[in-house]
């Protein structure tokens, strides 16, 4: 450091850091001082993804959700070091100080993209990278009708006929005829009270 005013690189990162947790807690402040307060069941129920919660949250479910999270976490993170790695690497003057660090450098990059590949490859053999697939089972079901029925019904040709709302219309607006009786209904219901046999 030259000046005694100037900030170091680690200084402008902690200031950065300084000013975006103050203007994320500013903004959580100011959404509380303002916003209107008037609960109701609805807005004081769990919300998850539109749906409302029914059952007990202590459910099991399908621990490979984790497994690629931590997977892809592991990975990522330390896909991370490539790049000040790249960084370093890339500056000339470092070259041209000792050329064997630069041969240095690119096999320990090399024994470290080994060892990701190393774990990738253990978690690809051990099956963590596969997903569960579910299998289609087309449903049967024990009746007595036979196949050739079905057979039958799905080789015949059905004439469909083309909709035209008017003639609908016109059709349910018909009156029956004055001399038929009016239709039946197919099954008369039978109503029970609560608590009667008959």
């Amino acid at each position: 450091m030259d000046e005694p005013g100037q900030i170091t690189e680690f200084g402008k990162i902690l200031l950065i850091g300084v000013v975006g947790i103050l203007l994320v807690l500013f903004t959580l402040l100011l959404g509380k001082i303002i916003s209107p307060k008037k609960p109701t069941p609805e807005k004081l129920s769990t919300y998850e993804c539109g749906e409302e919660a029914t059952g007990s949250s202590w459910v099991q479910f399908n621990p490979r959700f984790y497994v690629i999270a931590l997977v892809f976490l592991l990975f990522d993170v330390e896909l991370i070091f490539i790049f000040p790695w790249a960084t370093v690497f890339g500056q000339p003057e470092l070259m041209a100080i000792d050329p064997r660090w630069g041969w240095f450098t690119l096999a320990e990059m090399a024994i470290f993209v080994g060892i990701l590949v190393i774990g990738l490859l253990y978690v690809w053999k051990k099956g963590d990278l596969e997903w569960v697939k579910p299998q289609t089972v087309i449903p049967r079901v024990a009746v007595n009708i036979p196949q050739s029925a079905y057979d039958k019904l799905n080789r015949e040709q059905y004439r469909v006929r083309k909709f035209n709302p008017a003639t609908e219309s016109t059709a349910a607006q018909k009156a029956p005829p004055t001399g038929s009786a009016p239709a039946k209904p197919a099954f008369r219901p039978t109503f029970r009270k609560p608590g009667t046999t008959s």
